[in-house]
């Protein structure tokens, strides 16, 4: 009797092609709005060398809208995440009557321009608004300096903590909470050592995004600075204010805005 043998039949692995157009797809997209444009400033930046650049940054008007901003970031992020985390906890683990209506109104500062906040501040704080007298009477000035523009950068900022927190900390829910609290911890010690590792991550996206906007932010700068050089100059309007007498392919100049 003939033995016959059986080959198994090898079929060749099929190429995925939807898989790698996304793949592709979304690498040039990437490519062509971030890094390319990214390289492209850079290159255009240091095109006559470092020495304008570093010539531009010993500058004591940019030296001091550096530290401005720096101060203005330094403030802000803590301020929002001790508020973001306690109104995120008050918020997922309470219920009371109008916290549909707190968590509506925390999205005030996206949907407003930073210039229309600039401008209910500036109403509010100056000279003619309810507060300007008692603060001119105490010698206390407000607007057209930096606390005015720490006390907008923290509105239009105050939502990033919150809107990170809020969603992880609702899917977590409060079993592990309460469970700490029947084994005799503090609420400092639930916190320190069960909420805290559980939204840590969020809790960095919150200061990253924060932190971002602080040092980004331009609208309230130009209403609430006055324009004040090596006062209350940021590092954003400055760098705007440097602009307007370069083209756009050089590096800016050390001269004086």
């Amino acid at each position: 009797m003939a033995e016959v043998t059986q080959l198994k039949r090898y079929d060749a692995p099929r190429i995925n092609w939807g898989k790698w157009f996304l793949i592709g797809t979304g690498v040039l997209v990437s490519a062509l709005i971030l890094v390319v444009p990214t390289i492209y400033i850079f290159v255009q930046a240091f095109s006559k060398g470092i020495m304008p650049a570093l010539e531009n940054l010993a500058d004591p008007d940019m030296l001091h809208a550096i530290w401005l901003t720096v101060l203005i970031a330094l403030i802000t992020v803590p301020v929002n995440l001790v508020f973001g985390t306690l109104l995120a906890w008050l918020v997922t683990r309470f219920t009371f009557p109008g916290r549909q209506m707190l968590l509506t109104l925390l999205d005030i500062p996206f949907a407003v321009s930073p210039v229309v906040a600039g401008l209910v501040y500036l109403l509010f704080y100056g000279s003619n608004g309810p507060l300007g007298g008692w603060l001119d009477e105490h010698n206390l000035q407000v607007m057209f300096a930096w606390p005015g523009m720490v006390l907008v950068t923290i509105f239009v900022t105050c939502p990033f903590v919150v809107r990170e927190l809020v969603p992880v900390m609702l899917s977590q829910g409060s079993n592990e909470d309460e469970a700490a609290v029947l084994l005799g911890a503090s609420g400092w010690q639930m916190f320190r050592r069960v909420t805290l590792p559980n939204i840590r991550w969020a809790l960095l996206y919150g200061v990253v995004l924060t932190n971002a906007r602080a040092i980004g932010e331009f609208g309230r700068c130009r209403l609430l600075s006055g324009s004040i050089r090596g006062e209350t100059l940021s590092l954003r309007y400055r760098l705007n204010c440097c602009s307007r007498t370069t083209t756009p392919s050089a590096p800016l100049p050390p001269q004086r805005c």
